[in-house]
């Protein structure tokens, strides 16, 4: 079987990972760029699209540095003259372009829409992505470790332990999720000094009428289950049998819902 795949032109052609460019089109990276007003100067042998690619992909391959991710982006181009930067040549690249534009890409990717309607028909119709009407989502939290530099030292902290605790520092990720499609809705991080609730009023900005929001116990808050509510979403909270939910709430089985 033969493929033809649309390739940019000279200094743009890397930046091409498979079907990255399915998922998150030129368009859309120039759109975040210019919105962020960090599209370059000038033209350089790292034009500032071919970054953001280059850091999209380096959350593909974590455990290599960004001299290996480069060559993987190109692998496929080995019949174009591609440059070939130095590492600090990478890094630099990295700082110049920053993390704003990768915000706003999210943003644009992100939402409840996307975690339903706009996937298609096929997937929005699978077993899991609506209950009775309601888009089906979950929010919960995990742990990652950040390389341990100085920079990162200053938000992050590393975890506890009777041997000097671990080597890295931790962040910890909270996203809301569409279940039957596995889109992240929305995400918010940070030091994982504060709880997962702590980071939870951030996602109720993206919860809304049509949608039942499951969580676990972590997540029984009064505050927090209020303030859900009066986005118009529904919820389904696991709680200990012996929780009496206060502040006008009434449970059914274990579904609390809005007053």
């Amino acid at each position: 079987m033969t493929r033809v795949v649309t390739v940019a032109g000279g200094c743009f052609a890397p930046g091409h990972l498979g079907e990255l460019t399915q998922i998150v089109p030129f368009e859309m990276v120039d759109a975040a760029l210019a919105e962020t007003r960090r599209m370059q100067q000038r033209l350089r042998v790292l034009p500032s699209r071919v970054v953001v690619y280059l850091l999209l992909a380096a959350g593909l391959f974590t455990e290599v540095g960004l001299s290996q991710v480069w060559t993987r982006l190109c692998a496929g181009l080995d019949k174009l003259a591609v440059a070939r930067p130095s590492p600090s040549a990478l890094a630099a690249a990295r700082v110049r372009v920053g993390a704003v534009p990768l915000r706003a890409l999210f943003d644009l990717l992100r939402g409840a829409e996307t975690g339903c309607v706009q996937v298609g028909t096929a997937r929005a119709s699978r077993p899991g992505v609506f209950w009775r009407g309601r888009l089906v989502t979950a929010v919960d939290g995990t742990i990652l470790c950040c390389p341990d530099t100085p920079a990162n030292l200053t938000q992050f902290s590393k975890g506890g332990g009777h041997n000097g605790g671990t080597g890295y520092p931790m962040v910890r990720v909270l996203a809301l999720v569409a279940c039957g499609t596995r889109t992240i809705i929305d995400a918010v991080f940070g030091t994982d000094r504060t709880g997962e609730i702590g980071y939870a009023h951030q996602l109720l900005r993206s919860t809304r009428t049509g949608m039942i929001v499951l969580a676990d116990r972590n997540f029984a808050a009064a505050a927090w289950i209020a303030a859900l509510s009066q986005t118009g979403a529904d919820m389904l909270v696991r709680v200990k049998n012996h929780r009496r939910l206060r502040g006008g709430f009434r449970r059914a089985g274990r579904i609390v819902r809005r007053p």
